[in-house]
């Protein structure tokens, strides 16, 4: 759920990912920053000063902008939102639009955070506004952790998807100790490790593309077969299964994570004081797609419904031969967008007397262990809806809610009003309930189902 810089200022290029990921190509300088170091600034004094050029010139028209934010918002959570349903009941739909509600209500919020300071560019510099360095420690190191778990995710459904991709397939590699599925992620995951060496952003934009395109070749693929695949769409969705409730939760606001990039969508945008209404428009659209493919998968599969939706398609059909390699290639393109930010960051920090290639082999290095380090957390827990659920519970309901809400308390505090006060104090609440509850039961069903899995190789 990703927007990339305004290549030519005539042309946005709009990507999906859960957050973050090309966030560096908005602001290559110190923004991510936690500690403001001198040489970071002497660095990159050059390029603060072409994007306050930029930001002058912004140049984004509102349909542009709901483009983009709307291409940011479709990803990752969409594949789980079946699912979801399924084991919620049709009733927590009803929480599912009501995160989008409050979502586009805090996406509001960042709006007037910078709205009351102009020099912010970034959810990182708002957080600096409000709360000091505090405030940026806290939002940076929530950004990173994201990007972090949102790169699991994708390894985990690459892994999934590879296996039934290459169903039949059998690598005999005992001495690896690895299974078929197991080496055919490895091997994916080798072929994309190159990408993260790429130092010019603009060599990587493409990616962006592929991965929104890949996440509307995805949902067209789910309308086919519910309309020509031959599925009966007559499974009996429950009501409601509220013990499932904190569960799903994670899910459900995962699949609107994408506020860390929203004040560059706001600075880019030839008339920011229609960004409200940008927000209004974008997350009607996509609350009303993850809905409707939500109930479409939860009828068309029943109580067999997937965690990705992918896997319950039928597989003898091409629509669903097409939507498996469109899940298995975007993972293959996030892993240099989603670096990116951590990649410019390492290098801000690299003595300056170092050579360009010197800088190059360690950021390749740097993000070749990153790499192997997520792809060993994926093949060790492999399970999609447990990880999507704790990164939703954990980390998106604070970038998403609790922070934009207490960011705009704290900024507005001499002005704010009773009842805005009480209803931004509410969501905070709600946002730590929810994120507590749905945080404790993911880990607890990811323990368990760790153990039994450990269990069950033991006899």
């Amino acid at each position: 759920m990703e927007i990339t810089m305004i290549a030519s200022r005539g042309n946005q290029v709009t990507s999906e990912t859960v957050q973050g990921a090309n966030l560096a190509v908005q602001h290559l300088s110190c923004d991510i920053c936690v500690e403001e170091c001198s040489a970071c600034k002497r660095d990159h004094t050059t390029e603060k000063l072409d994007i306050s050029e930029n930001n002058s010139h912004a140049g984004s028209s509102f349909a542009h902008a709901v483009i983009n934010m709307a291409g940011m918002l479709i990803g990752l959570g969409q594949l789980s939102t079946p699912y979801a349903i399924e084991n919620g009941g049709w009733a927590s739909a009803f929480l599912l639009i009501g995160l989008g509600v409050i979502c586009a209500y805090s996406a509001h919020l960042l709006g007037k955070c910078l709205d009351k300071n102009p020099k912010s560019r970034s959810y990182i510099d708002i957080g600096q506004h409000a709360f000091g360095r505090k405030g940026r420690a806290a939002a940076a190191t929530f950004i990173y952790l994201e990007i972090f778990m949102a790169l699991v995710s994708y390894t985990i459904l690459l892994h999934d998807n590879l296996i039934t991709v290459f169903s039949g397939t059998s690598l005999d590699l005992s001495w690896a100790k690895l299974s078929t599925s197991q080496m055919l992620t490895v091997i994916a995951v080798l072929i994309a490790l190159p990408s993260l060496w790429l130092r010019d952003l603009s060599s990587i934009s493409f990616l962006s593309v592929g991965g929104i395109l890949m996440s509307v070749l995805i949902f067209l693929s789910v309308a086919f077969t519910a309309i020509f695949g031959g599925v009966k769409a007559n499974h009996r969705i429950p009501v409601l299964n509220l013990h499932k409730i904190p569960h799903i939760s994670g899910l459900y606001i995962f699949s609107y994570a994408g506020h860390i990039v929203f004040p560059n969508l706001y600075k880019a945008m030839k008339d920011p004081s229609k960004f409200t209404k940008v927000s209004i428009v974008s997350f009607t659209l996509v609350t009303a797609l993850n809905t409707a493919l939500g109930f479409m998968g939860t009828k068309l599969f029943g109580p067999g419904v997937n965690s990705q939706i992918t896997l319950s398609m039928p597989q003898h059909l091409v629509v669903t031969k097409i939507a498996l390699w469109a899940t298995v290639l975007t993972p293959m393109t996030k892993y240099a967008l989603e670096f990116a930010p951590l990649a410019i960051q390492l290098e801000n920090h690299l003595p300056i007397s170092l050579s360009a290639r010197s800088k190059m082999m360690i950021r390749s290095s740097v993000g070749s262990l990153l790499l192997i380090i997520i792809l060993t957390l994926a093949l060790s827990l492999p399970y999609f809806q447990y990880v999507l659920s704790l990164t939703g519970s954990l980390v998106s309901i604070c970038i998403c809610l609790i922070f934009p809400c207490a960011f705009y308390i704290k900024i507005s505090w001499p002005h704010i009003s009773q009842r805005l006060l009480i209803l931004n104090v509410t969501l905070i609440g709600f946002g730590f309930l929810l994120g507590f509850s749905g945080t404790t039961f993911s880990l607890k069903s990811l323990i368990h189902t760790l153990q039994d899995a450990h269990g069950t190789r033991r006899h």
